[in-house]
């Protein structure tokens, strides 16, 4: 395995025993999770409705073309014009297969529309059951803070719901932490040279 595989492995470890000891973070997060798909859902059924609008579109231009061609069918049989009625025909007919497959396509489209509403819908309830979860466990968290010790509970989860940016140049509790090391290093050298 490389670094990228055994930094990942270690991050994901973390991260699961992370959400072991904070449940209510594992809810939260799986209601973002949803969230997300909420969005995604939300973004097909539109993309599914310009498509729908668009093959109507088609289909009633298709449906034009083939009206038009019957009339001039029966035009060409009107004035004995065998010679063109029967490439006129097969044009027809050529019209007809294809709204034919256009219509198909709109029966499809419309079941694939109706499979994403209900979707959207089984997201929408799931998320509000894990809103609600979320609540009970946050006014569980805080009551047993309460009880035990707030400022430890308080420390382990408050970094879950902020964005950290990876400049550590501003970044104070990188300093601290490079402070400490420092000194800590410092007092190693002196004791190595005191022996």
């Amino acid at each position: 395995m490389g670094l990228f595989e055994d930094l990942s492995s270690f991050l994901e470890m973390r991260l699961e025993e992370f959400l072991r000891n904070n449940p209510h973070l594992e809810l939260q997060a799986l209601e973002e999770n949803l969230r997300e798909q909420e969005e995604e859902t939300i973004k097909l059924l539109g993309d599914l409705r310009l498509r729908e609008k668009r093959l109507q579109d088609e289909i009633l231009a298709t449906a034009q073309e083939i009206q038009r061609w019957h009339v001039r069918i029966e035009k060409a049989k009107n004035a004995q014009r065998f010679d063109l009625v029967k490439p006129a025909e097969e044009r027809e007919a050529a019209l007809l297969r294809q709204g034919n497959q256009l219509w198909g396509q709109m029966e499809v489209l419309k079941q694939r529309i109706q499979q994403t509403i209900e979707l959207q819908k089984q997201i929408q309830t799931r998320r509000q059951e894990v809103r609600t979860k979320v609540a009970e466990a946050q006014a569980n968290r805080f009551s047993y803070q309460a009880a035990s010790n707030p400022v430890e509970q308080q420390w382990q989860t408050s970094g879950w719901n902020q964005t950290f940016r990876a400049s550590s140049a501003a970044d104070p509790l990188e300093q601290a932490f490079r402070k400490w090391e420092t000194d800590e290093e410092l007092e190693e050298l002196k004791r190595q040279m005191n022996r």
